[in-house]
């Protein structure tokens, strides 16, 4: 069956969104030349009901991967079971998975909200606002359960890769990972990895959580004729994920590392009691890259 479909378009671009799958983006492209400003979505990827197949989507109550089999909450052990048939871990919270619900909708934004008891009782609301090329996304949880909980935010967006695609993204540090894609060691950045200045994608895979993020990302897309200026908040951690070989690289903005619960101090998470809330914000905004001038 195929999902319900929401819309949104300002001057520049046009947002769609399924609610019913995990409230993902479908696809966000330019009005103009209908160039894909999110890895493009067609009618086999959206009626697959993955969204890890389509635009982007939610991480709540977690990002990512957690080791153990759970994590040790204030009142005991919170146990996980795998909930992915790609991964042997539990990956990416429990509200990616789950249908959402329309609870406003103007000709410039819609707020999307799930009431969840999985893992745990939560409430999750995303923002969605587009205007001018720009769009925010707010991603806020909160939690209803009685018994205190570790949270943690992200967004998982994935973008197109041409053979120049560049990125521009600050950081201080790396986690190195082992085959179970869980976080080893934090090093000093690569020079491969390091994208303080704009530069090519690595043709080898990455897919490591990088640390002491300012929220400022850089995509530049001179293939398909665009950039986009993208800052998160909430965020001190970003996930770049480079398949090697494949027309697609996520950068994922985040609240914490990779198996943050089991990793000293539980950096980036947040223990919420009953009613407290914590946010998630990514703005990107679109422009148009100017042709170069013809040759006299």
């Amino acid at each position: 069956m195929t999902p319900n479909i929401l819309e949104l378009k300002d001057a520049f671009t046009h947002l769609t969104l399924a609610p019913e799958l995990g409230a993902s983006i479908v696809n966000w492209t330019v009005r103009s030349t209908g160039q894909p400003l999110l890895r493009h979505a067609d009618a086999q990827a959206l009626n697959t009901g993955l969204p890890g197949k389509l635009g982007c989507f939610p991480l709540v109550p977690w990002s990512n991967r957690i080791a153990e089999g759970g994590f040790d909450c204030p009142d005991g052990w919170l146990a996980l079971a795998p909930n992915s048939l790609t991964d042997p871990l539990p990956i990416h919270g429990s509200a990616w998975q789950q249908a959402w619900q329309v609870v406003a909708q103007s000709t410039d934004e819609v707020v999307l909200q799930l009431d969840s008891t999985t893992p745990f009782a939560y409430r999750a609301r995303q923002r969605f606002h587009l205007s001018e090329g720009r769009l925010s996304i707010e991603l806020n949880v909160t939690h209803l359960a009685e018994r205190a909980a570790w949270h943690g935010l992200g967004l998982h967006p994935y973008f197109p890769r041409t053979a120049n695609t560049r990125l521009q993204a600050h950081a201080e540090q790396v986690w190195l990972c082992n085959a179970s894609k869980l976080p080893t060691q934090r090093v000093a950045l690569p020079a491969e990895w390091d994208f303080q200045q704009p530069k090519g994608l690595p043709e080898t895979l990455v897919d490591n959580g990088f640390c002491q993020w300012n929220g400022h990302c850089l995509i530049q897309q001179p293939d398909l004729g665009y950039e986009l200026e993208c800052q998160a908040s909430g965020s001190d951690y970003y996930l770049l994920y480079c398949p090697a070989g494949l027309a697609f690289f996520c950068i994922e903005p985040v609240s914490h590392p990779v198996n943050a619960h089991h990793l000293p101090g539980r950096p980036g998470l947040r223990l919420l009691e009953q009613g407290q809330s914590a946010e998630l914000g990514f703005t990107l905004q679109y422009r148009a890259l100017q042709a170069d001038a013809p040759n006299n």
